[in-house]
């Protein structure tokens, strides 16, 4: 089972968070996770143009949570899944907060354009995570951890911008030959197949990651503080009662 985070393929992710685990940085206390950027593809046809407000949903698909999940699950949890991946662990609890505040007209749906949570795992330590579709405003999509003996900083697709850093300044790169990670995700499970490779399966952290997403989401639309097993049992439905 694959299910297309490609940081979990991507070298000098694995080779840093590997010395994240083996303690470098010490004892983590909090990460910073961001996905904040200018947002995506315009609404792709009016409604005028089509026959059905099913139809105008399906081609604007980002727009409606059903289709899309809102943006922290369609393109945050990549970064939510670093945070996740650098604990070992998953969020007990979170609370946050988020909007719609430039993308308000009707046709850009249901999805806020902002999200602010603070995630907490089981040993107290915290995960703050953005993000934002607004355009003009500080742009990030990186991750970060602070531990107790030096920092981590991770940018996807830059491995330049990857490093360690120690309380005096010194900064540690990967040293492992950097390779598109988009394509290593799948060389790794066409390997896999081919060989017959037993436990070759993302999809408990691939399924816990989307949870965190899920929960963050939770938070950002209702207000409130909510547990993960609040989460997981929850009867909340976004799905169309007609299609």
């Amino acid at each position: 089972v694959g299910v297309g985070l490609q940081r979990r393929h991507e070298a000098a992710y694995k080779e840093l968070i590997q010395m994240v685990h083996d303690g470098v940085i010490g004892d983590m206390q909090y990460s910073r996770v961001y996905w904040n950027a200018g947002g995506v593809w315009e609404p792709k046809k009016n409604r005028n143009q089509v026959k059905t407000e099913m139809e105008y949903q399906i081609w604007n698909w980002y727009y409606y949570n059903w289709l899309c999940g809102d943006h922290i699950c369609e393109q945050h949890i990549h970064n939510l899944d670093i945070g996740n991946w650098l604990k070992n662990a998953v969020p007990v609890s979170a609370h946050g907060m988020g909007g719609r505040q430039v993308r308000t007209d009707k046709r850009y749906g249901e999805i806020y354009d902002h999200h602010a949570v603070e995630y907490t795992y089981a040993d107290g330590s915290k995960m703050i995570s953005q993000c934002r579709h607004i355009q003009g405003c500080w742009s990030a999509v990186e991750e970060h951890a602070h531990g107790t003996n030096g920092t981590i900083h991770l940018q996807g697709g830059a491995p330049k911008q990857c490093y360690i850093e120690m309380p005096n300044g010194t900064k540690i790169f990967a040293k492992t030959k950097h390779d598109n990670p988009y394509q290593v995700e799948h060389d790794d499970i066409f390997k896999a197949i081919r060989t017959g490779a037993d436990g070759y399966s993302e999809a408990e952290y691939g399924a816990m990651s989307t949870m965190t997403s899920i929960l963050g989401r939770l938070c950002t639309y209702s207000g409130k503080v909510i547990t993960m097993e609040e989460a997981l049992n929850s009867q909340v439905s976004i799905m169309p009662k007609d299609y």
